[in-house]
């Protein structure tokens, strides 16, 4: 089966936004994603906020780095908020993806925020040397201390997690792709190589990208060797979109088929160079219609909705519980009698198991007999698990079982090498 294209000059009204032109005809608007309510509420929600729009700093990876925050007017600590972060280009800064350079308020986070309309919490982080080489996957781990600074504090659905950028910004949302696909929901990449690395790579993740056929800086071929990651990673159908041609001044979209449900792929070429807000007719700026293309994505069908469930262990008839119901770093799991509050309720993202907002987590080098716990989820092997039709759950850094050796309520869980048993058989209920 071929992809959809979709060939415009110029988008239509906002309220239209969400439809998109093919030939002649018009085609269905991709749907919205059914809200999975306080499942991926964060921690923050409920609280009063400390934190306020403007430039923030925090230390990460023994720098200080800096980010600003523009949260929506009469932002509600009771509504859970998408969060997006905007990457600036080589050379560029947090303040000009914020503030929308001479396009002002147009063109704030690549137009983005304008459309959200007080729907979104915004982040610009600020790279090093106003580039995002991300030696040692450092910008990564900047990314992972600011969303645990903001979602203790602010009211974020954490299903909801948005990465963005041009150029070397399209390079870091890129690397978030690759490292962090449990933790973001979708990313768009405008004009983008791969400049911050890719450690992973392998999961599926909802991806948009964005080029110039005549891009003389970072050519449309590195464009598509990008997107050809997550068409595979994505399980979509292999092809090669049409593009227009050199001197049409428009641009084609194609959502790819085949691919995992909620896991799209969408490829948007144009006839221009290294922008990321090419004009159909010629020119650039606050009018293209890249803002509008990249919102419906974010907005649509970007990710399946996860269906809450919880982990009954065979040999107790009890279940998988968060102790205290805290959400905090290290909150340690025991069994409980089943019930159904939050801190017994499971989603499954890909390979990670999550609850309260966290991610449920083998400490770091852990042994057979080490506690299990919650953290913030961050992508890597310890929070990633394979759960087998015969009912064990295999944590895949360690190699070690889920288990429990009691059945009475309070029982530590932990991880322990895999012997068949009941102790290590769970049942989703």
């Amino acid at each position: 089966m071929k992809g959809t294209h979709r060939l415009g000059r110029w988008w239509a009204p906002i309220a239209a936004a969400a439809l998109v032109l093919a030939g002649v005809g018009v085609a269905e608007a991709r749907p919205a994603p059914t809200d999975i309510g306080t499942l991926a509420a964060s921690p923050g929600c409920g609280k009063a906020p400390t934190l306020t729009s403007g430039t923030h700093t925090i230390q990460s990876g023994g720098q200080n780095r800096s980010f600003i925050l523009r949260l929506p007017d009469n932002y509600d600590n009771n509504t859970q908020y998408r969060l997006i972060f905007g990457y600036h280009w080589r050379g560029g800064t947090a303040n000009d993806v914020d503030s929308g350079g001479t396009d002002g308020y147009n063109w704030s986070y690549y137009g983005l925020r304008r459309l959200a309309n007080n729907t979104a919490i915004f982040v610009a982080p600020q790279g090093n040397g106003n580039g995002w080489a991300n030696p040692g996957g450092q910008d990564v781990t900047f990314t992972d201390d600011m969303i645990r600074q903001i979602e203790n504090d602010l009211c974020v659905d954490t299903a909801q997690r948005f990465a963005l950028g041009f150029s070397y910004g399209g390079g870091m949302s890129y690397a978030l792709a690759c490292g962090r696909a449990t933790v973001f929901r979708a990313v768009a990449v405008y004009s983008g190589a791969q400049l911050s690395g890719c450690s992973g790579g392998t999961q599926p993740i909802a991806y948009m990208g964005i080029h110039g056929i005549s891009d003389s800086v970072l050519t449309i071929s590195s464009g598509r060797a990008l997107r050809d990651t997550f068409v595979r990673n994505n399980g979509c159908t292999a092809q090669s979109p049409r593009e227009p041609s050199a001197g049409s001044r428009t641009h084609i979209v194609t959502a790819y088929s085949g691919c995992r449900a909620g896991y799209p792929v969408v490829w948007a070429a144009f006839d221009g160079g290294h922008t990321p807000g090419p004009v159909d007719g010629g020119g650039e700026g606050w009018r293209t219609w890249t803002s509008a293309e990249v919102w419906t994505f974010f907005t649509g069908d970007t990710t399946p909705t996860p269906t809450a469930f919880r982990l009954r262990g065979e040999s107790s008839g009890r279940c998988l519980d968060v102790t205290g119901a805290s959400s905090a770093n290290g909150t340690q799991l025991i069994l409980w009698d089943c019930h159904t509050n939050t801190n017994q309720q499971f989603t499954q993202s890909g390979q990670a198991l999550q609850v309260l907002g966290k991610c449920l987590d083998a400490p770091t080098n852990a042994v057979s007999g080490a506690r299990v716990q919650i953290w913030d989820c961050h992508g890597g092997a310890n929070q990633q698990w394979n759960v087998t039709t015969s009912g064990t759950i295999t944590n895949v850094a360690t190699g070690l079982c889920l288990d429990v050796s009691g059945t009475a309520n309070n029982a530590a869980v932990t991880v322990a090498t895999c012997n068949g048993g009941a102790g290590q058989r769970w049942a989703k209920a």
